[in-house]
């Protein structure tokens, strides 16, 4: 018979417990979120989940949901039309560092309080979400990104005891409300999205909802907490700088919409002051202008009725670029006026008149710069109207 003492005892327990806690310690799960970039494709940073093996030789993840791969077939097509998968993409931390250094782009990291039991769980998600039957999905900047897909994987794995804990007092902000405060640096870049996003965005995102943008996610990380497990204990344990660099001064130059689109204006009215003096239509600016505007509903039109972008419905910017603008240049282009194109121009000018409307009633943002086109729209609409096919006016 073996007699084992109690000395003995007590070391193996000792054994045993030291072998469970540094099981249980062998991982670290953080949250990376990065910057803004310079160019508009990484103007809203980004987000990724880092997972670190303790240990000198341990290995050390990053699983990134943004990253798709351009050798897709009809790559560009698809972009266009919203039928793009992105996909999740796992590379050395050492790399991805690496890419936001050469950047100069911010990076800090938080440290999450998981449980090994979270931690196994939501590492089994990651590797789950990676095979290649799985690894792709489709892509929808506001409900379904780099950042979302994050989020939902900790909600998978943490469930009930993940608790988001939001701010009682935050400010309402609408979806575009959210994207102005990244692109404004880039003024022309601000107007397209302007141009193809309907109102589907004018509505108020709810807290949950805005964390489609890196920065929103961060802060809802950093008020979360874990519940339900034990004593309650906030989700972030430790929050630090990977990379930091000195903010850039924002300087917008005259080359911007808000700048050229008052010159425009100034120019059409004055020319239309001086047409009027002189007996003369300038048909020529007509010709020009209204070949824009509907070269640009033929965009609008085709991103609301033929892509699967959620954003892209429902977009009032149709009352002002209309495709039927085309047929008017058509009209204008005739030597014999037809009785039609009076009635188009009118048609228009009442176009023109409810985006304002639609504008000042809240149905949908359009974008400030604007202003001056759809003043030269209303203008031009109306001088045409009353002048047109006038015996004592000249069309040139």
């Amino acid at each position: 018979m073996i007699s084992i003492s109690k000395t003995t005892v007590f070391v193996f327990l000792l054994i045993i417990m030291g072998l469970t806690q540094a099981k249980a310690q062998i991982y670290e799960i953080s949250l990376l979120t990065c910057d803004p970039g310079k160019e508009l494709y990484s103007s809203f940073g980004h987000s990724a989940i880092r997972m670190r093996e303790i240990g000198s030789e341990g290995q050390d993840l990053v699983f990134n949901f943004g990253t798709f791969d351009f050798r897709t077939p009809n790559f560009y097509g698809k972009f266009a039309t919203g039928k793009l998968d992105y996909m999740l993409s796992v590379s050395t931390y050492a790399d991805f560092i690496r890419e936001y250094d050469y950047y100069r782009r911010d990076v800090r990291e938080q440290i999450l309080a998981l449980n090994s039991e979270q931690m196994d769980f939501l590492i089994q998600h990651l590797w789950a979400q990676y095979d290649p039957a799985r690894r792709y999905y489709r892509y929808d900047f506001f409900f379904n990104n780099c950042a979302t897909k994050i989020r939902d994987a900790f909600e998978i794995s943490l469930g009930n005891q993940l608790v988001w804990n939001d701010p009682p007092k935050s400010e309402e902000k609408t979806f575009r409300n959210l994207i102005d405060e990244y692109v404004y640096p880039l003024p022309w870049a601000d107007l397209g999205i302007d141009l193809a996003l309907g109102s589907v965005i004018d509505r108020n995102a709810t807290e949950r909802e805005k964390q489609f943008l890196p920065d929103y996610m961060e802060a809802a990380f950093a008020n979360a907490s874990i519940e339900g497990d034990g004593p309650t204990r906030p989700l972030v344990k430790e929050s630090r700088v990977i990379l930091e660099y000195p903010d850039e001064e924002f300087k917008m130059d005259f080359l911007n919409p808000y700048f050229i689109f008052w010159v425009i204006a100034i120019l059409f009215t004055a020319i239309t002051f001086y047409g009027h003096r002189k007996k003369r239509l300038f048909l020529g600016l007509d010709l020009g202008l209204f070949s824009i505007l509907g070269i640009l509903g033929l965009v609008v039109t085709f991103l609301w009725l033929f892509t699967d972008h959620s954003a892209t419905k429902w977009n009032w910017n149709i009352l002002w670029v209309f495709p039927g603008h085309l047929v008017l240049v058509w009209g204008l282009m005739k030597k014999a006026l037809q009785p039609w194109v009076r009635k188009y121009l009118l048609f228009a000018l009442i176009m023109a008149d409810a985006a304002v409307v639609f504008w000042i009633l809240g149905w949908q943002s359009f974008h400030p710069s604007l202003i001056p086109i759809l003043l030269v729209i209303i203008l031009r609409t109306n001088y045409l109207y009353y002048n047109l096919g006038s015996k004592t006016l000249k069309s040139t």
